[in-house]
């Protein structure tokens, strides 16, 4: 219980997190990467995030080279940030690669930040090996949870990190207790989800209620991903877990000409001025485009700490008759939007 801390939301934890790091310190954080975190650790430092690649071309896994690279020519880099099951490639990654993360952090005396707010949403066969089982007993590791995704239950504001080897190292210590201390400053921090929490788990109809949502997610990131994986000028990878979906588009294939037909005249004429601007990234002119043009709504990929052009999207929709409507509808204007 000493090692556990909770926050009023994942939100909060981050914030603090990165938040009480020394100014110097840097945490490696991966690309694409959830905006909260690289934006977090960059506010921080005040500078541009130090990222290591997450390889499309490798089912969205970390490049344990690249990792290395930037530890070796970054001496400011700390810690490591890791989010399994990721947000927002929906990756899941086996645990040797876990493994090999850990190996690299103790060879070169780092610690480790994990998000598994997606712990218990994988399919498609895979599962996320929770970082406890695997740290060992020399790496110092914080380890993030929360209610929001899961149950989910994004209202009740309560996350927690799980503190691994939080006394191998004293100036992890006192970094941890000083996150500890700002949270003392507070008055009866997530109380109510704190005791609701055990009786949401341990109702005898949660599991089936968790198994029935996974279910349903197995099934539409494989239509999805039927959808998709053959639409040219993308590349997409299966999704296995938490509930997102990332493609990314072939290098050189958007241009700033590209366009979609769009019926309304004052909604093309709002998304041709939002679009004008020379610093507009191009999978958010196609972002853009395709929300005018059809409704659809998806989130440009660049705005993920990445310079790779794509998009995310989620597989929320419930209905199923829709939800291959919206993807044949991606499908369908991708092809027109790069042939325009």
């Amino acid at each position: 219980a000493e090692d556990i801390i909770f926050f009023n939301g994942l939100g909060d934890a981050i914030s603090k997190v990165f938040g009480f790091l020394r100014r110097t310190a840097r945490v490696i954080v991966p690309t694409p990467s959830y905006t909260t975190h690289s934006s977090a650790e960059a506010a921080h430092a005040g500078d541009q995030p130090i990222t290591y690649i997450l390889n499309p071309n490798n089912l969205w896994y970390p490049d344990l080279e690249d990792i290395e690279n930037h530890i070796k020519y970054n001496p400011a880099v700390a810690g490591i940030l890791i989010i399994n099951p990721d947000n927002p490639t929906g990756a899941v990654y086996p645990a040797e690669v876990i493994r090999a993360i850990v190996d690299i952090c103790e060879k070169n005396d780092l610690f480790i930040i994990c998000d598994e707010v997606y712990q218990n949403i994988t399919y498609n066969g895979t599962v996320a090996a929770p970082l406890c089982t695997i740290i060992g007993d020399k790496v110092p590791a914080l380890c993030m949870r929360g209610t929001s995704k899961e149950m989910p239950w994004p209202g009740g504001r309560c996350g927690w990190i799980e503190v691994y080897n939080g006394h191998r190292d004293p100036m992890f210590e006192t970094y941890v207790k000083s996150i500890l201390n700002a949270k003392m400053l507070e008055v009866c921090s997530t109380t109510l989800p704190q005791v609701v929490l055990p009786r949401i788990k341990s109702h005898p109809g949660y599991q089936e209620y968790l198994n029935e949502r996974i279910r349903r997610y197995e099934r539409y990131s494989n239509i999805a991903y039927d959808i998709l994986k053959d639409t040219r000028g993308i590349l997409v990878n299966r999704t296995n877990g938490a509930f997102y979906m990332s493609a990314a588009f072939t290098d050189g294939l958007l241009t700033h000409s590209q366009t979609l037909s769009i019926e309304n005249e004052e909604v093309r004429k709002t998304v041709e001025t939002l679009v004008s601007g020379p610093d507009v990234s191009l999978d958010k002119r196609f972002v853009y485009y395709l929300l005018a043009s059809s409704g659809v709504c998806v989130v440009p990929l660049s705005s993920f700490a990445t310079s790779l052009q794509g998009f995310r999207i989620t597989l929320l929709e419930r209905d199923e008759a829709e939800f291959i409507k919206i993807f044949t509808t991606i499908s369908t204007a991708i092809d027109r939007y790069l042939n325009s």
